[in-house]
């Protein structure tokens, strides 16, 4: 066989290899793409989920503490027996699963301070301004932790800065600084309670950070749920052995009893949302809880408990639903971004 031969030979079982590898190559980035689109959409469904059932149970929450005050139960008291009680349905639920509460130095910690910031300390500021400044505008306010949020996660790395995002938290934002000017300006505003409402998102804020950035390796937010609880039951409980404060639950009618139960299961339900949509969706996606909550609880407290509308309530409410929809763009784009990596 001629030389000029064998060499064409070569050459041409060279090119066919390589369209061969080519091709095979092509495929197979076909195939990872196509299987990583399932587990895409089904992060953004369970991010979703929790981000609607957890706000619902928010907006409920926020109500439920408004009849206390007609009951004769303080807030501190519905906010530690409720807690209490959530603590305890949480602890059940895992131990049915059979999942034991993690103890060590570092999830104690996670309990301590994620119970006193993400917990404890913003429930008891909003449930005593709750009946002098109202349920709905407390609802609306605690739409605020957003652009705190994202604030924090820019610096400390978590989040990387998009476009959609940052429109999207600064319109939530600018929907609830729209609602406290309003509040400031009317004749019957009380900015003492205005401004102590005005921390709360800032704790909550801290502590969508917080849980994010020290979640203890290897556990679950089925165990992490009920340990925080109990660690913000335990603050709650030494709180009402201070003077002042009063942990007394009225005896001479079911009715708060009944206000405690619907109230720690409305609790147990909102932290394991909080939990699994902190695992599923970061701590931006979190603070979103507030704005869905607002949407749930601001119709109840207006059509249910006969409250008076916020001032400015249609502008605030269309600037935080817009805020919804550009940070959930936002997330859904970044699933998509890390799935096709």
């Amino acid at each position: 066989m001629p030389v000029e031969s064998i060499v064409e030979s070569i050459t041409d079982l060279t090119i066919c290899r390589a369209d061969a590898w080519y091709w095979m190559r092509r495929v197979n980035s076909t195939d990872k793409s196509n299987r990583a689109k399932p587990g895409v959409n089904h992060a953004r469904f369970i991010a979703l989920l929790c981000l609607l059932g957890g706000g619902s149970l928010l907006g409920i929450k926020m109500n439920l503490a408004k009849v206390a005050g007609d009951l004769g139960l303080s807030a501190l008291a519905l906010l530690a027996w409720s807690i209490v009680g959530a603590a305890l349905m949480l602890l059940v639920l895992a131990g049915v699963r059979r999942r034991s509460l993690p103890i060590s130095r570092r999830t104690f910690e996670y309990y301590v301070v994620s119970g006193l910031i993400g917990v404890a300390g913003p429930s008891l500021i909003f449930f005593a301004a709750i009946p002098h400044i109202g349920a709905s505008f407390v609802a609306l306010i605690v739409t605020s932790p957003p652009l705190l949020t994202y604030i924090g996660a820019l610096a400390v790395g978590l989040e990387r800065f998009q476009t959609s995002r940052a429109l999207g938290v600064t319109a939530a934002l600018s929907g609830t600084a729209f609602l406290a000017v309003q509040h400031l300006s009317a004749p019957e505003g009380k900015p003492l309670w205005l401004g102590l409402v005005l921390i709360g998102p800032v704790l909550l804020a801290a502590g969508n950070l917080y849980r994010t950035l020290r979640w203890p390796e290897g556990t679950s937010p089925s165990t992490l749920a009920p340990g925080m609880l109990v660690a913000a039951a335990i603050m709650l409980l030494c709180t009402g052995l201070l003077p002042g404060f009063s942990l007394a639950v009225p005896l001479d009618s079911a009715k708060p009893l009944l206000l405690i139960a619907m109230q720690a299961l409305v609790f147990a339900g909102f932290y394991l949302f909080l939990f699994h949509l902190q695992k599923a969706g970061g701590p931006v996606l979190l603070s979103l809880l507030g704005s869905v909550g607002a949407v749930v609880g601001v119709p109840i407290a207006i059509l249910v408990q006969n409250e008076a509308p916020p001032g400015g309530l249609f502008v605030s409410a269309t600037l935080i639903a817009v805020g919804i929809a550009l940070v959930t763009l936002g997330h859904s784009r970044a699933l998509t971004k890390k799935a096709s990596v």
